[in-house]
């Protein structure tokens, strides 16, 4: 069996924010391990500092994975490089990997790694919102990926193969006016009050009032995927657990799914046995030893 053969037999494996189980999420250290994985491609989370650079963070708040504090949108990327983005995970990075100081990085800079992976590789670009900057967001993306040498038509990069997703129906319908919609992903998952409140810190007013506006949103994505307006749908794997009529009416209308995030052994058996295209994953080495393991034992 060849490389190119064994890869079509199995689902395409997305690392999650780079090898984020290695490495703390979206940093150098974690991307390069990614590459270093096998991945067969790798998933970020965009946001725009003050100045308009797009960076890699997952949330919008600095809190979480930084030494500093407060949102990102109010931050310049000079002063964004003056913060520790990979001691929180308490692991260390090894040299070659680079210094503490060059973890952060923008999408460019994200870009120049995977071309130097010296293989086809694919970018899975999620927009996320809501936005201080709204639309303004997907606007700059694609500006800085054509600055960069990116086609639309094709949305590839040298060797990059590039896919946008977002959770907001906004988001999606914007970028399918200049995007192809096979290369477009639509992001689902359950609503979930309670869990939103927590992790945002809401009363019950605002979290109530939130969750609505967020399952509103969930209703027009199931409607997108439903009438097939992007070529990829985005579910999350405890929807895909809770929605198999859904999931398999998806599948059976011909799209590309691509379920995060998957890390258990169950999980990528499910997601195999559904015949999923591209699985998302924190930790793509262990993942794709168990695909190989299972395409061996079919053969």
């Amino acid at each position: 069996m060849t490389t190119d053969e064994s890869t079509a037999a199995r689902p395409l494996v997305y690392a999650h924010r780079g090898s984020s189980g290695a490495f703390a999420e979206h940093t150098r250290a974690a991307y390069l391990q990614a590459i270093a994985d096998g991945a067969d491609g790798v998933e970020c989370d965009i946001h725009l500092t003050r100045d308009q650079h797009a960076v890699l963070l997952h949330d919008a708040n600095l809190d979480r994975t930084s030494d500093g504090t407060g949102p990102v949108a109010d931050r310049t990327l000079h002063e964004l490089r003056q913060l520790d983005f990979s001691s929180w995970k308490g692991v260390r990075i090894p040299d070659a990997y680079g210094a503490r100081s060059t973890q952060l990085l923008t999408l460019p800079e994200l870009l120049v790694l995977l071309q130097a992976a010296g293989r086809e590789i694919g970018l899975a670009i999620e927009l996320k919102h809501p936005s201080p900057f709204q639309l303004k967001l997907e606007d700059r993306v694609l500006e800085v990926l054509r600055s960069q040498g990116w086609d639309p038509a094709t949305s590839r990069l040298g060797n990059i193969t590039v896919s946008f997703m977002s959770f907001s129906p906004d988001s999606v319908k914007h970028l399918l006016k200049s995007v192809p919609s096979d290369a477009v992903c639509q992001l689902v998952d359950d609503v979930d009050v309670v869990e939103i409140r927590e992790e945002l810190g809401l009363g019950a007013l605002t979290g109530g009032a939130l969750a609505n506006l967020m399952k509103a949103a969930q209703t027009e994505a199931e409607r997108i995927l439903d009438d097939c307006e992007t070529g990829l749908a985005g579910p999350g794997i405890d929807y895909v657990r809770g929605h198999s009529r859904t999931i398999r009416r998806w599948l059976n209308s011909g799209r590309r799914f691509r379920v995060w995030t998957v890390d258990s052994e169950n999980d990528v058996a499910l997601c195999q046995e559904l015949g999923i295209h591209e699985i998302t994953t924190n930790r793509p080495a262990q993942v794709l030893a168990q695909l190989s393991a299972g395409t061996q034992s079919r053969r």
